[in-house]
């Protein structure tokens, strides 16, 4: 029976080894030699201070910043474990809501934000992605047309001029992978960080 078990008992010891062991960590050392900026996270600093990721989104309320999408992450409440409250970009929490479109409280949510920019900006359209969540609550970008449309109260703001500030967001669109892959987009927190340039200088 051992002369069986055996052969079973190597593979199962030598694949852990190489797929479970010697795989991952050769892949870790040549990402992190290739590409050291993604492998640690793709983290962006500012003075010296680790201050976001180019890939996790971040809350910004203030009208002197431009806005990212709805996050509906949540975290346990701290008042009672067995509750949740909003923590808008959790990564922890990682989600979508479950909420469906016949949904009462998802109709009402979007009713209320879509009628909120449209008093912000009633010149434009409402872009979607400025009032709908993503799948996973964390992405970072913002379509060009959501970042234009908040230019007219980032600029009263920040007293700047809508064309600088157009300019920023212009200078800051990211086109499609290699041309044909995904869509334009603009890193929330790659713009405020130029726009805090810009209104620095």
């Amino acid at each position: 029976m051992l002369k069986e078990i055996r052969p079973a008992l190597v593979m199962v010891i030598g694949l852990t080894a190489i797929t479970g062991l010697a795989y991952p960590l050769a892949m870790t050392g040549i990402a992190g030699t290739l590409f050291p900026y993604q492998a640690q996270g793709s983290l962006i600093e500012k003075d010296g201070k680790t201050i976001g990721s180019a890939l996790i989104g971040q809350e910004f309320k203030g009208d002197g910043y431009f806005h990212g999408r709805p996050s509906v992450t949540t975290a346990a409440d701290p008042n009672d474990s067995t509750k949740t409250v909003p923590a808008p970009y959790n990564a922890a929490s990682s989600a979508a809501s479950n909420l469906g479109p016949t949904s009462k409280a998802l109709n009402d949510r979007l009713t209320e934000d879509v009628e909120k920019l449209k008093a912000e900006n009633p010149a434009m359209p409402v872009p979607v992605d400025l009032v709908t969540t993503t799948g996973s609550g964390l992405d970072p970008h913002i379509s060009p047309e959501g970042a234009l449309f908040q230019v007219p109260r980032v600029a009263k703001a920040r007293k700047m001029s809508e064309d600088s500030v157009r300019k920023l967001v212009n200078d800051q669109t990211e086109g499609r992978l290699a041309g044909i892959l995904g869509e334009p987009r603009v890193n929330v927190l790659a713009l405020n960080l130029a726009l805090d340039r810009a209104a620095a200088n």
